[in-house]
This record gives C-alpha cells, structure tokens and sequence, in this order.
C-alpha cells in the first residue's frame, strides 16, 4: 500500500467508474476537488481513442500537485477483446490505481505493481472478496445492495465487516451513498474510501446526455428496476428507460448471456437504457463537480461532529 498516493484527498471518496458517464472531463473535476477519479476504459469507443483520454487527463493533471490520484477501470471478463490493449495502455500511462471489474484480478496484479501501481478489485459478494484477495489485490471495493449499475445484494452493513474478517487492506464501500453522512457511515463500518457514482452523474462535467441527467433530478428509488435482463449480470435501472426500449418491464428475461466484445455497439441491449442507484433521489440538480464535492465535505465534517 502506498499510504502518500491518498495523501491530496479532501474526503475519503471516489467517484465510481460509470459506463458512458465517466470520461476525462469528469475525472479531472473529480481529481482537482480532492477524491479520486475513475473511468472505465471501454468509455472510450476504441484503443486509440483510450490512448487520446489517457493522454489528456496525465497532462492536465500532471502539473496539480494538491490533486487526488486518478484510477482506470478495466473490464477483466473474457468476453472484452480489447483488455490487453487497455492494460497495455494504463501501464504506458502509469495510472496510479487500477480498478478490476466482472472477472478476476489475478493476470492483473503482477504488471500493475511493476510499474508501482495499486490493484483494487470491484466484488459484489464475500467469496469474491476472497479470492480476489487470494489474488494479491491491494484494495477491494465492496459493491453492496444499492449501488447503481451493477450492484450486490449483500448491506453494507454485513460486507464490511465480513471482509473485514479476513482482509486487512484498504476497503470502498459503494451503493446508495450519496451525501457526506453515508461518507461517515462508511467509515464507522470500517471502510477506507466511499465509492459514489449516481451523485456524479448529473455532474456537468459528465458524459451522460443532457435528458438522463435532467430525468435524474425527477426520479426516485421507486423508478428502479433491478434486473439481470439488460447486460447479464444484476443491475438498477431507470425503468423509463426501459419501456422506452420497448422492455415489458413485468416479462423480462432473467439472465442473458454477459458479453463485452463492443460494449458501446449500437445493437447492445443496454444502448438506450439508463442506470442509477438507490440514492437517485437526493439527486436535486445538474452541478459541477466542484460543488457537489464542496456539499459532501460540509456534509462530511458535521457528521464527524454528531
């Protein structure tokens, strides 16, 4: 662990990689108000187009020496056809913390830590935990029941400590945290780092379209619908997403094949669907990063007082 990487945080936050949402505009916002910024690196369409983004966000964060290390997040299911290239590209670029997701770290690890970079693995479940720390990961994001996307199914309140049984190293805690006191709360669970994606995505500096963003700011937790029918794997989506991708939300599929060749190919079934989390509903406004981060902090500090 390298304890000086966190050492310019202003919260013990990351912004979650989201895909189509997160991209190098998001993540050097992210990065220049204090918590880490991620993206996932199928976000950019092709390898070439990852090299462009990996490219921009070193050099606008190069000459920063107050802000928060950046994380790429790689797709490690063997379906996705291009994670060599990416990893070859985030080891060029040197990115500080290397999130793996759907699959296991292990073929990971080693190339990461030659060039002194930290491995977190993203699970959705205590077996998971452990072998992705059997795999010598240096962090572990706990996905839990809330969380926007892909989610778990376990609280919070149950993976923390599980996890914290058998692993000693940093933990993120994700879903449904949403202001300063979830922060808090996931601390006092024994989390290092909270993982916020939902609040982040009406930010101005992200990549989703004006209309989700605006629908983020009417919806509630009643408008989600967990289901595996969208990409495979157990997700919270928008259900007026949904239906106007001609879903028939009370008839939907249980569990399609997982496939990342071309996560962003037109015919891909969740191209015109939207997620978010549990927390969808303290989403009031489109803002910048800046001042979402600025009300976390508030929030944050008053917690640490009660």
């Amino acid at each position: 662990m390298r304890p000086e990487l966190f050492s310019n945080l202003r919260l013990p936050a990351m912004a979650a990689p989201m895909f189509l949402v997160s991209g190098p505009d998001l993540v050097v916002a992210s990065c220049k108000a204090g918590i880490v910024g991620t993206f996932p690196t199928p976000n950019a369409r092709t390898a070439e187009v990852l090299e462009t983004w990996l490219e921009d966000i070193t050099k606008r964060l190069a000459d920063d020496e107050s802000a928060a290390p950046w994380a790429a997040n790689l797709v490690v299911h063997r379906s996705n056809t291009r994670l060599a290239d990416d990893l070859a590209l985030v080891k060029k670029y040197k990115a500080p913390l290397i999130i793996t997701a759907l699959g296991s770290p292990k073929e990971i690890v080693e190339e990461v830590h030659a060039y002194g970079g930290l491995v977190f693995a993203d699970v959705n479940s205590v077996a998971f935990a452990r072998k992705a720390a059997a795999a010598g990961v240096d962090g572990l994001v706990l996905v839990a029941a809330g969380a926007g996307g892909h989610t778990g199914q376990m609280t919070g309140f149950s993976f923390v400590p599980a996890v914290r049984e058998f692993f000693d190293g940093p933990i993120v805690l994700g879903g449904g945290i949403m202001d300063g006191r979830g922060i808090r709360a996931a601390e006092v669970l024994g989390a290092d780092f909270a993982y916020l994606g939902t609040r982040f995505i009406a930010a101005e500096e992200s990549l989703a379209s004006a209309e989700y963003k605006h629908m983020l700011t009417e919806v509630t937790a009643d408008d989600l619908v967990p289901t595996r029918a969208v990409t495979g794997v157990l997700a919270n989506w928008l259900r007026p997403t949904l239906e106007r991708a001609g879903y028939d939300v009370a008839m939907l599929e249980e569990k399609p094949n997982i496939d990342f060749t071309d996560p962003q190919g037109e015919a891909r079934r969740w191209a015109n669907v939207w997620s978010a989390g549990q927390g969808v509903g303290a989403v009031k406004e489109v803002e910048p990063v800046a001042a979402i981060v600025k009300r976390l902090e508030e929030e944050h500090r008053a917690a640490m007082k009660t």
